[in-house]
């Protein structure tokens, strides 16, 4: 389908849902930021690459010389919207119909809506996503289910969050000049496009999660971004606000610097933990004394995870900022009220150690956690934030903390509940659901690239299990059949042959065996999507 801009091209149908989605004006958006920032993306990437060169010629990330100053002196960002001044509690999810309704009702204060690592790219789901926002927005979303539940908006609903895809990903069935547009940009527009001036009559704003940032240059493309849609619809500087999750190593020593380039849009920073993890183990693929031990033992207690907390918190207070904390990744459990009080309960630890270390809110992925999350932040956080808390200025930060290698075993039953685990989600991804409960854990991409990576880094590197195994590729493809066969016996062959698992397991085979480390498990897999 070509239209009359004649640079613009979509390559796949238009759900009848989302016509209205594409009018003239929309596209001509699309193609506007597209023609302005595309080359900007493309360069920032590259830059990336030439980073990840140095790293894995055995430079260490660091603080930037370049931007001391930035550090050094007094500077604030733009005074919070009233509507997200109080974030104790927020609730993510995908885009679809009923969990839109579902975020929006759950009690949180806030519900990101989520384009990215929740959410499988399907043509299908972005642009009802886009749809489900829209209703959303006024108010005028409904859902019936299969079974005749009806599901609508309650009087009173968490304000609204979006999170559009990160820098490295691209929008293959809506093309520029020949080219895909950017994800973040395709899922931003049309969100902003749509919805920015009807946020505005209800209140509140168009208001952002920012995700995979790798430097303070991303951030102020971003804001260049910001700036430029503003200006084109009419919009007042400075009515866009974002929040920036920091879940990259290379973001955590270019805090300041992405709160200084993003002041007059940005509201706070986020604990990113689970991609924060992947990244760790992304960034120093290469290096043999930069291996992890199993992923459950890879807790916010390890230090370098407990320092990039403490550096965010710091970060954020002393830039009047909101420091938020990470998400607790558990589901009730309906069918084991033994294990369901033990998932609770840790919840309930992980939002206490938050509240106590300075955060200002924090994640959830259930509705059924909310009340858990928000008793834990009422009872130590009677005010709508803690900004003007200072005590953990006393712990100073630096590079060696946040690189401190994590200790601890790597284990068969680690082994192979990671390949249990990528299979079983990736072959949901493949299927259009991002966001999946596996073992009473809600997964998502982020944790699904955590599983994946630490079986490449422990195969590159030769790890040792605890019982003196070596993983090896012999080792590795054993298990591999054997948790696939194993994932057909519990299921049933039938819908077994149905469903992507195969497919899944032939893809998580070659990301494993791959000689270089492959950049994102999302890049690999997005050629299977429609």
């Amino acid at each position: 389908m070509t239209h009359e801009t004649q640079v613009a091209e979509i390559t796949a149908s238009i759900p009848n849902a989302g016509k209205e989605i594409f009018d003239g004006g929309a596209v001509a958006f699309l193609v506007k930021l597209a023609n302005n920032f595309e080359r900007r993306r493309q360069e920032l990437l590259s830059q990336r690459q030439a980073k990840q060169k140095q790293i894995d010629e055995g430079l260490l990330p660091d603080f930037l010389d370049q931007t001391a100053e930035v550090r050094r002196a007094s500077w604030k960002i733009a005074d919070i919207p009233r509507d997200l001044r109080d974030r104790r509690v927020e609730i993510t999810g995908p885009v679809d119909r009923k969990m839109v309704i579902n975020g929006l009702n759950s009690g949180a204060k806030v519900f990101m809506a989520d384009f990215e690592d929740a959410n499988s790219p399907t043509w299908s789901n972005n642009i009802r996503g886009q749809v489900n926002l829209r209703d959303a927005v006024v108010r005028s979303i409904q859902y019936e289910s299969p079974e005749g539940k009806k599901y609508e908006l309650a009087p009173e609903t968490a304000t609204l969050l979006v999170r559009p895809r990160g820098w490295h990903l691209d929008e293959k069935h809506f093309l520029v000049a020949g080219e895909p547009i950017s994800g973040s940009l395709f899922d931003f527009g049309l969100f902003f496009y749509h919805n920015a001036k009807a946020l505005l009559g209800r209140g509140t704003g168009p208001y952002f999660y920012l995700p995979k940032m790798q430097s303070h240059l991303e951030a102020r493309l971003w804001n260049d971004v910001f700036v430029f849609a503003q200006r084109e619809l009419g919009i007042p500087q400075g009515t866009i606000r974002a929040t920036v999750l920091i879940e990259t190593i290379y973001a955590a020593f270019e805090m300041d610097e992405i709160l200084y380039e993003l002041r007059e849009h940005i509201s706070g920073l986020n604990c990113g933990r689970w991609d924060y993890i992947f990244s760790f183990i992304k960034a120093f693929s290469a290096r043999p004394d930069f291996v992890l031990p199993d992923r459950a033992q890879v807790t916010m207690t390890q230090p370098f995870l407990s320092a990039y907390v403490r550096l965010l918190i710091q970060t954020c207070h002393r830039r009047g900022a909101h420091a938020m904390g990470g998400m607790a990744a558990q589901i009730p459990i309906k069918n084991d009220p033994g294990a369901n009080r033990d998932a609770l309960e840790k919840v309930r630890e992980d939002k206490l150690r938050e509240v106590r270390a300075g955060h200002d809110g924090t994640w959830v992925a259930h509705p059924g956690l909310v009340s858990i999350a928000m008793q834990a932040f009422d009872e130590y956080m009677p005010d709508p934030n803690q900004i003007e808390r200072r005590d953990t200025e006393n712990y100073r930060v630096g590079a060696a903390d946040l690189l401190a290698v994590p200790k601890g075993q790597i284990t068969e039953q680690g082994l192979r509940r990671n390949l249990d685990v990528t299979i079983r989600y990736l072959s949901a991804w493949l299927e259009g659901n991002g966001c999946v409960p596996i073992y009473n854990i809600m997964e998502d991409t982020a944790t699904a690239e955590i599983c994946r990576a630490q079986i490449w880094q422990w195969r590159k590197h030769e790890a040792k299990l605890a019982d003196g195994r070596v993983v090896s590729d012999a080792l590795i493809g054993q298990m591999l059949s054997e948790e696939t066969e194993s994932i057909r016996r519990q299921i049933g062959s039938a819908q077994f042959d149905q469903a992507k698992f195969s497919t899944a397991a032939a893809i998580l085979q070659k990301l494993i065996e791959s000689e270089t480390f492959p950049e994102f498990l999302t890049l690999a897999a997005y050629d299977f999507l429609d």
